[in-house]
């Protein structure tokens, strides 16, 4: 890499390489922004968005999703709880089963609970539940078993790393559980929890999977911009319909945004002590397992739906269905997603590594401008960014093909990995690169045989979540992809549709072995690293 040096000897990237990021961006995630939103100026949005199929969408999406984060939210809290406040053994293994549900489309989570909990769920059956759990509820449980996970894992974060003086000082004083909570535990989390709720907000109101799968006539706002824009090739409602699911994410993004320094800079003098307490132990661990049981029952259910002839009325062990869906493309389509994963992953964590080290590692003013670009995804919900991409590049060379793939998914989930490499970077000293210029070292040979090395760990982590998201993503492909490059996802969308859910079982059950296998492979090679270090 080439750069300058400021008049205190310190070298700065060169600024040619910043604006070079910068109009990649504004071509990449800007303007294909403005190009959407500017397709509204030929419809009338007054009249959209005062229709009553639009109000009537719009307050279906706020009702299930404000009691959707509600109870994903309480559930991750108590679970985060669970886990980092008592002394239950294999915390490991409970956070892994605990995220799985992580590893699966959300339509896939609709899927599973239609079979547990429909009209002829299985559980339906037994308690005679007739009519099935469509509509509001349905899209609730979906919602929540699709968005807790991400939610516990925020939380459990935040009560992991609290610092534990505060606490032992309480302690000495004489306070009681209820003051030390008042105290020092609330005002602690209140702003995490913020970032928490707005984000869980985010996933379930901008989500399509469950309410297409489970919400029977109950049409949310994502559904409604699905149908209009697949089914009518509406593109200027769309539009519209994308610019209000904008406003909760952006609305995440600035507070996350404000959160995120300040949450950054704590301090932890000394973990957080664990009392020996038997009976609180217990019931933590009847909860986990409670909630572990309630994970596993629809993914279960529909890994048994793919080996069945047809659920309900043949139930007998069948290969029929994995036959079907060979037959109708399913190894191929595996082959897409595979190689749109791999590719994402490499070239995704290349770029969010380029872009952490020019951002984290030489703070200028055109440094910030690029630190705000390169998040300004996490504002954009994948169908709009889909949509987006749809019309700005839609005359060009790399339209219907596998490179815009890798591109709408290389930023759709570009944010959480470079904030990843942001803050390990921010961590490294920042004279390092100072030092070996002194010494003779380039800075190309301090990247490679010190920074790179100190961040293996955040590398694999990164790589993973490109890879298990590109594995899994149907939102923001479902506008751009072809026959000859669709991603396997897109068949469970497919398979629904023609009423085969045994196929699009079967589809969810190979993304889920897929995921839980690169999981495995991460977990592997970060031992490995760690054993060399």
């Amino acid at each position: 890499m080439t750069g300058t040096r400021t008049a205190a000897g310190k070298w700065v990237p060169s600024t040619a390489l910043k604006i070079l990021l910068c109009i990649f961006w504004l071509f990449a995630i800007i303007l294909p922004l403005i190009r959407m939103l500017s397709t509204m100026a030929t419809v009338n949005v007054a009249n959209i968005i005062t229709s009553a199929r639009f109000l009537r969408a719009l307050g279906h999406s706020l009702a299930v999703t404000a009691v959707a984060t509600i109870i994903s939210v309480g559930i991750a809290g108590l679970l985060a709880w669970c886990v980092s406040r008592t002394n239950l053994k294999h915390k490991a293994f409970l956070n892994t089963i605990l995220t799985i549900p992580m590893l699966i489309p959300s339509i896939s989570h609709g899927m599973g609970l239609i079979i547990v909990l429909g009209a002829n769920g299985w559980i339906s059956r037994i308690i005679g539940l007739n009519s099935g759990i469509y509509g509001f509820w349905g899209i609730v449980i979906g919602s929540v078993m699709y968005s807790f996970p991400v939610a516990y894992l925020m939380i459990y974060d935040v009560l992991h790393y609290e610092d534990g003086t505060p606490y032992e000082a309480a302690n000495v004083m004489g306070l009681s559980v209820k003051d030390k909570f008042f105290a020092i535990a609330l005002p602690y989390l209140r702003k995490p929890l913020i970032s928490v709720i707005f984000a869980t907000f985010t996933m379930v109101i901008t989500d399509y999977g469950v309410p297409l799968m489970v919400g029977g006539k109950y049409i949310t706002l994502p559904v409604m911009m699905y149908q209009d824009v697949i089914g009518m090739l509406d593109f200027g409602k769309g539009s519209v319909i994308g610019m209000i699911l904008l406003i909760p994410a952006v609305i995440a993004c600035i507070i996350d945004m404000a959160n995120r320094d300040k949450g950054n800079a704590n301090f932890v003098g000394k973990p957080y002590y664990v009392k020996i307490n038997k009976v609180r132990d217990h019931i933590a661990r009847a909860i986990c397992i409670i909630m572990i049981i309630l994970i596993l029952l629809p993914i279960g259910s529909f890994a048994v739906l793919g080996f069945i002839k047809k659920y309900p009325i043949d139930m007998t062990l069948s290969v029929q269905n994995i036959e079907q869906a060979v037959h109708m493309g399913a190894l191929k389509y595996l082959g897409n997603s595979l190689l749109i994963a791999v590719v994402v992953a490499v070239l995704g964590t290349a770029l969010a590594l380029f872009n952490a080290y020019m951002t984290a590692r030489n703070k200028t003013k055109l440094s910030y401008v690029l630190h705000l670009m390169s998040i300004t995804s996490l504002a954009i919900p994948g169908l709009v960014l889909g949509l987006s991409y749809v019309m700005f590049f839609k005359k060009s060379p790399i339209y219907g093909t596998f490179a815009i793939l890798f591109l709408v998914n290389s930023m759709h989930f570009f944010a959480s990995p470079y904030l990843m490499a942001y803050n390990t970077f921010g961590k490294i000293n920042e004279n390092l690169e100072d030092v070996g210029s002194t010494i003779g070292i380039s800075k190309w040979g301090i990247i490679k045989d010190v920074i790179l090395p100190q961040s293996s760990g955040t590398i694999l982590e990164m790589m993973g979540y490109f890879f298990v998201n590109s594995m899994m993503t149907i939102s923001a492909v479902s506008f751009l992809a072809s026959v000859s490059d669709k991603p396997l996802a897109l068949m469970i969308t497919q398979f629904e549709g023609q009423m085969q859910l045994e196929c699009a079982a079967f589809v969810s059950l190979i993304i889920l072995a897929v995921n839980i296998l690169l999981k495995v492979i991460l977990y592997a090679a970060k031992r490995g690293f760690s054993k060399i270090n």
